[in-house]
């Protein structure tokens, strides 16, 4: 079973995102990581951008699959996680071992609050991720 905490929103697409202030970390989920396997190229193609909620931010190249990434809300795309941005670090494989922490993608300034009542809680996600596991 794969790790959902408590204290975070979750999309229908595997992203988690937590809120402080205005501002909101999106990662990827520990079912998601799981899913992809070994992660080894990570991009956030909309840094510096004003994005909507679902659109594309980056995506994620893993050794079985690409995926993209989307917003979980509304806002601009403030920061990408350096430590795994392959451009200016080289350690994408950490969104595999702490993808909650130092694993996080980037950062969104959020323009509509409103928009976090639509992400799924943990019992939401966690449902979501039981009825993946048995298709």
């Amino acid at each position: 079973m794969s790790s959902i905490p408590a204290d975070l929103k979750y999309t229908k697409t595997h992203e988690w995102v937590r809120v402080e202030g205005d501002i909101a970390t999106i990662g990827i989920t520990d079912f998601a990581q799981k899913e992809l396997s070994d992660i080894v190229y990570v991009e956030i193609t909309a840094l510096g951008k004003t994005v909507k909620q679902t659109e594309t931010i980056g995506f994620i190249e893993a050794v079985k699959a690409t995926s993209d990434i989307y917003a979980p809300v509304s806002g601009e795309v403030i920061e990408a996680n350096a430590q795994i941005n392959k451009k200016e670090g080289d350690a994408p494989a950490m969104v595999n071992r702490d993808p909650y922490g130092m694993g996080w993608l980037c950062k969104i300034k959020i323009s509509n609050p409103a928009e976090l009542s639509t992400l799924l809680d943990q019992e939401a996600y966690t449902n979501l991720v039981q009825r993946s596991q048995h298709h």
